[in-house]
């Protein structure tokens, strides 16, 4: 396992703990050293929703998305970002978002 790997491994421990600003510290630092590294965006993702902080969850998961295109799974958690921030904001531009990107994950079942 690559020491980038057994960070990642350190960092979900840290999540299921809910520390969740040692958690950003650690998959920045991931992403920082290997932007394609998709686990640690998706990590990114949902740890930023778990703290309301929305804009930059969402911007993870479009990397994710952008970085391997062709997996619906991506497509699907981008999408539930989606829904998340629609529900902590209620704004309703997430709502399309949301459906334009259970669509796509649709589309490649």
């Amino acid at each position: 396992m690559s020491d980038l790997h057994a960070r990642y491994n350190d960092v979900e421990k840290e999540i299921d703990a809910e520390n969740f600003e040692e958690a950003i510290t650690g998959l920045t630092a991931i992403v920082e050293e290997d932007a394609g590294f998709v686990l640690a965006h998706l990590a990114l993702a949902r740890v930023y929703t778990k703290t309301g902080q929305h804009d930059l969850a969402i911007q993870h998961a479009e990397k994710v998305c952008e970085l391997e295109p062709t997996d619906s799974f991506n497509f699907t958690a981008l999408s539930v970002t989606y829904q998340r921030a629609w529900a902590g904001t209620e704004d309703q531009q997430y709502i399309a978002k949301a459906e334009e990107a259970m669509a796509k994950a649709h589309a490649m079942g």
